[in-house]
């Protein structure tokens, strides 16, 4: 965990850093460069871009000066040499994928990530004949074993989708530098100001900026930071790939981002307040969420970031059909997917993500009907609380 000191650093770079000193029009924000082609002075010029000379842009599938300043943002948060935005978190993934892992390649994930992550290895990457090993999250023991000489990369979500497991994130770092594997985390519960995994010794962070990073439920956006070395290859990737994000949803992003840290404090606030009281709760069974004492990676956790997120796991003592009585009953959280937004979104996983699986199925992947997840955004917690206090009510009519 860091002190203080550097709390209110990321507080500062989240507002200002990245941003161009040459601001066009001395406008006080980086505006939108919303055009698709740059043009040339001369014949002179495009030679002097071409044989890199002149830094500049040439096309906007390849740079945009509005992106520039995002990625300065997330590598200054981050604390990295470089940064890349792509058009959401899953294109962020499958573009990583894609340019690091070679054909008939091997790499190892965990049990517990995003589903449609799972299904692009399964579906689209075994075409290219790659080997996946799947280990429990947070089993550092597990990774050593699982890795091989061919192992491309190692990638873990930190903490996890839907049960906030979170990896000892140096103890993997040592394991895959040990053979020259790269760890690759995708912490987008976790955002830059509660977690700085390339710090402890994560090679490459991507994120789904949809969610905490953008903070208002309106973008679709993805990004990954790390050294110059590990972003160039991505860069390239999305280039010829095509998942670019537009010039607007940067300038939100970018927007959004110098709030982060202040929206951060209040999600983690809402999560640890609403996590403790519903461990109380006599209709809730069991509750996840890192800042708890009875989390299982609660002592990792403890060690390795400054705040666990808004973004809180519970299982009610009741059937499909009761949780989703208590989700209608919720006055405040939105009935939705996703998190990270300044709203609270709510949803049953076993209806709202997996209900293409049977019921024996879920289990298998560790969905029960009674699962709920709660997304909290930045409104009052005693609000919170109260509404939940009363949704939780209809269960014992």
């Amino acid at each position: 965990m860091s002190d203080d000191r550097d709390a209110a650093r990321r507080a500062t770079r989240a507002v200002h850093a990245g941003e161009r000193a040459d601001r066009v029009g001395a406008s006080a924000t980086t505006p939108i460069h919303q055009t698709s082609t740059y043009t040339f002075r001369d014949g002179d010029e495009v030679r002097a871009y071409q044989e890199g000379r002149l830094a500049r842009d040439e096309y906007g599938r390849y740079g945009n000066p509005t992106w520039r300043a995002v990625e300065g943002k997330l590598a200054a948060l981050e604390e990295g040499e470089a940064a890349v935005l792509f058009a959401s978190g899953m294109c962020a993934a499958t573009t990583l994928f894609l340019a690091m892992v070679p054909r008939g390649g091997h790499l190892v994930i965990t049990s517990e990530c995003y589903r449609r992550t799972r299904q692009f290895l399964e579906e689209y990457l075994s075409k290219l004949d790659v080997a996946v090993s799947v280990i429990p999250p947070a089993d550092v023991a597990a990774l050593g074993a699982a890795l091989r000489a061919d192992t491309a990369l190692v990638f873990t979500e930190s903490p996890t989708n839907p049960y906030l497991r979170v990896i000892d994130i140096a103890a993997a770092a040592a394991l895959c530098r040990a053979r020259g594997v790269p760890l690759v985390l995708d912490s987008t519960f976790a955002t830059p100001i509660n977690q700085r995994a390339l710090s402890l010794g994560a090679d490459l962070v991507i994120h789904s900026a949809t969610k905490y990073l953008a903070g208002h439920n309106d973008v679709l956006a993805g990004a990954a930071v790390g050294s110059e070395a590990m972003i160039a290859p991505l860069r390239a990737a999305v280039g010829v790939l095509g998942g670019v994000l537009d010039p607007h949803a940067a300038y939100l992003l970018l927007r959004g981002l110098k709030t982060l840290e202040l929206r951060m404090t209040r999600h983690n606030e809402n999560g640890q307040r609403v996590a403790s009281w519903l461990e109380t709760h006599p209709a809730v069974r069991r509750v996840w969420y890192p800042g708890l004492p009875s989390h299982p990676d609660h002592a990792a956790a403890a060690a390795s970031m400054d705040g666990f997120g808004g973004v809180v796991t519970f299982e009610l003592d009741t059937d499909l059909a009761g949780a989703e009585r208590f989700v209608d009953a919720c006055r405040i959280p939105l009935i939705a997917p996703s998190f990270g937004g300044v709203e609270s979104l709510i949803e049953v996983p076993a209806t709202m993500s997996f209900w293409d699986r049977d019921p024996d199925e879920r289990r298998e992947l560790g969905i029960t009907d009674s699962l709920i997840r709660l997304g909290l955004g930045v409104e009052a917690p005693e609000d919170l609380l109260a509404d939940l206090d009363r949704a939780l009510a209809v269960l014992a009519r």
